[in-house]
């Protein structure tokens, strides 16, 4: 029986529909603030995002609260049906506070204090705005712990950036005495004998030097831990005040500032701001994919629990160098999209535009006319209606046979080298172009870091696995040995945790498991490709390779590819070795068009993944299914501008919106999307 989970609050028992709101900007304007809440029943919201940034309307002045507009909010809320995703302000420190504590301020790279600006702009270890932050979180749960609108915490917004003042210094070298133990030890990880940066006093470690590797790669490690560290005490009096209210952080899409890995286990339900960019290109598949991969990260990091969708735009961004407006269906398909893959809401960022500063071009719920008559509103209202039927699908998941490998410590490690290459190493658009292979053919996958447990997939596929840190290559071998499917790639195995060669020849501790040794590695401009052919049992087919070509040797796996060209023509493009009752495939060059998809075709079909839908997707058009064990829900989302008909379809299935049982095929229009519903079809 496939496990479904309660609702994310008990106070809301459908998925979550509403947007930031910001009644603070409004606070001269009461007809404004009551005309907000007609548009909101009209376009199907239950749930909005308050005081996000609110800090210098609940504490003016030091020591000096006015709450009643925010109780006024709460009673509005509740007295509408609706409920409060309540955030802390720590986001945006009112400006007599910067003043009076200029400490609070964070500090560039050369350490000089930033002025009082943006948001976010704020010291993670100040202990006077930690003081801060816990006197004001207190009394926001103290006052409304028993509020009937009250249904989630909303913790700061969108965690980024870092401060090098002498406070985070030092912090620092605390975090790297605990990690090391000693100074011999940090020496040694971070390679000091090189350029004479041996250390002999902790005083000497100053802000992150980008010429050591392992100096920049443990900074990066440590700004997430102070980071989590900063969270957890926002977190703790509103958990003393409402133990039973869920805590949550919007994330954002991909963000390379934080291992978002490092944040799960404090928080209740995960959360992230998505703002794909569509129309921005010839077509809009790769931003589908990315996004995909996006939502099934948030899913993967509580093992299937359902994730929040909080913010999303319902029309264009003002932050882009072409602000491109929805075309018509798109909003409804990336809000379904959403659904699909894990969300249990559908919110925006905005939900009134506001009539100045940065963000008043942003897409808004409610335009600058202040009605219900734009499209964009009539848009919103109907992903309203369509959420209100979709109650049976509320706290189910999906189960995924497939795991891509996708971890930050990673991806700062290849972002740090210097070399093979320095632009264009491309580890995120890597991971999803190994992703889109699974996703054209409507295959689930979970996206999970290198320190999850992999032995319930049958395929893990960790591209560019450059660092392999301790443990990982032994469960790998371990579950290649049990009948599992591995694929990485070229530049893997390269490096350990602290960014130190592995000796032994590459790729280090996989090389007995993949039975090649790695001897050099060719990179090509960008207007090179060199040619790959199939030999052997690889099939047929000839390819193109670009960017990466890893110069390998065999050690006993079996050579399915090799180069066609250039001085290393014959020698080794592909290969698998078999472990066990498992295989693990070595792909040494970057695919530059057709080859990853045939070979993950031929891959799918060896190993015996099923399809959400057992038939031919077109290319732009994706099957995704939640399920509670005895129905499946099957969302089909053609992310392109033409209109596909699917031929094939099972019997059994009917579109759960109307009813209508599908006859054989279905139809897509343009950025079409259908939600379908069958009895639970068992895994293989």
């Amino acid at each position: 029986m496939q496990k479904t989970y309660p609702p994310i609050t008990s106070k809301c028992l459908r998925f979550l529909h509403g947007g930031d709101y910001n009644p603070d900007q409004w606070l001269d304007r009461p007809d404004v603030l009551n005309e907000d809440m007609r548009l909101a029943r009209l376009a199907g919201c239950n749930a909005m995002s308050i005081g996000i940034f609110s800090w210098a309307q609940l504490e003016p002045s030091e020591g000096v609260y006015t709450f009643g507009w925010l109780d006024a909010t709460m009673d509005r809320l509740a007295a509408n049906g609706m409920v409060a995703v309540l955030s802390t302000p720590s986001a945006a420190q009112p400006a007599w506070m910067s003043a009076a504590y200029p400490e609070i301020l964070r500090a560039d790279a050369e350490g000089h204090r930033n002025p009082h600006r943006g948001r976010v702009n704020f010291c993670l270890t100040a202990p006077v705005y930690r003081e801060k932050c816990r006197t004001i979180n207190a009394m926001l749960a103290e006052r409304y712990k028993d509020h009937p609108a009250l249904a989630i915490w909303h913790i700061s917004n969108e965690y980024g950036g870092a401060c090098t003042c002498d406070l985070c210094v030092q912090a620092f070298r605390t975090w790297l005495a605990a990690r090391y133990g000693s100074l011999d030890a940090l020496n040694a990880a971070w390679w000091n004998a090189f350029w004479g940066h041996t250390l002999t006093d902790w005083s000497q470690i100053g802000r992150p030097d980008r010429s050591i590797n392992a100096m920049l790669l443990d900074w990066q490690r440590f700004v997430t831990d102070q980071t989590v560290d900063f969270m957890r005490a926002e977190i703790a009096p509103l958990r003393r005040a409402t133990p039973a209210i869920p805590v949550t952080h919007n994330f954002m899409p991909l963000y390379p500032g934080l291992n978002y890995w490092r944040f799960v286990d404090e928080l209740d339900v995960m959360a992230w701001d998505c703002y794909p960019q569509y129309h921005d290109r010839p077509d809009d598949i790769a931003a589908a994919v990315q996004t995909s991969l996006n939502h099934d990260i948030l899913r993967s990091m509580k093992n299937g629990r359902p994730f929040l969708m909080m913010e999303s735009s319902p029309s264009a961004t003002n932050w882009n160098p072409v602000a491109k407006l929805k075309r018509p269906g798109v909003h409804r398909l990336t809000s379904l999209q959403a659904v699909a893959h894990g969300a249990d809401s559908v919110q925006y960022f905005q939900w009134r535009a506001g009539r100045g500063a940065h963000e008043k071009f942003h897409g808004a719920v409610v335009a600058h006319d202040g009605t219900e008559q734009p499209r964009v509103f009539q848009d919103v209202a109907d992903v309203g209606r369509t959420l209100s039927r979709l109650d049976p699908v509320l706290g189910t998941s999906s189960h995924a046979d497939v795991a891509v490998l996708f971890d930050w410590e990673n991806r700062w490690a290849i972002d740090n080298a210097a070399g093979p290459r320095r632009d264009g190493r491309d580890y995120v658009e890597t991971c999803c172009n190994h992703y889109a292979a699974f996703w054209r053919r409507g295959i689930p996958v979970d996206v999970i870091d290198m320190d999850r447990d992999i032995a319930a997939y049958r395929v893990v596929v960790a591209p560019m696995l450059y660092m392999v840190r301790p443990g990982v290559a032994e469960r790998v071998e371990a579950f290649v040995r049990a009948g599992g499917t591995f694929v990485t790639t070229y530049w893997s195995g390269i490096v350990n945790e602290s960014d130190l060669c592995f000796e032994g020849g590459r790729p280090g501790p996989l090389r007995s498991l993949l039975g090649i040794w790695s001897e050099e590695i060719d990179v090509l401009y960008d207007d090179e490709t060199v040619t790959v052919r199939a030999v052997g049992a690889g099939g047929d087919g000839t390819f193109e390779a670009r960017v990466f070509c890893d110069l390998v040797r065999a050690e006993g796996a079996e050579v399915l590819a090799e180069y066609g060209s250039e001085f290393y023509a014959g020698r080794p493009a592909l290969t698998v070795n078999r472990v066990g009752t498992g295989r693990a495939y070595y792909i040494a060059f970057r695919d530059a068009g057709t080859f990853l998809d045939a070979f993950y075709g031929r891959l799918i079909d060896e190993v015996g993944l099923a399809r959400v839908l057992n038939v031919e997707l077109p290319n732009g058009v994706t099957a995704q299914m939640r399920t509670d064990g005895e129905r499946d829900f099957i969302f089909v989302l053609n992310f392109t501008h033409d209109a596909h008909t699917i031929r094939g379809v099972p019997v059994g299935i009917h579109n759960l919106e109307t009813g209508e049982l599908i006859d054989g095929e279905l139809t897509l229009p343009p950025f079409g999307s259908l939600i379908l519903e069958r009895k639970h079809r068992a895994r293989a």
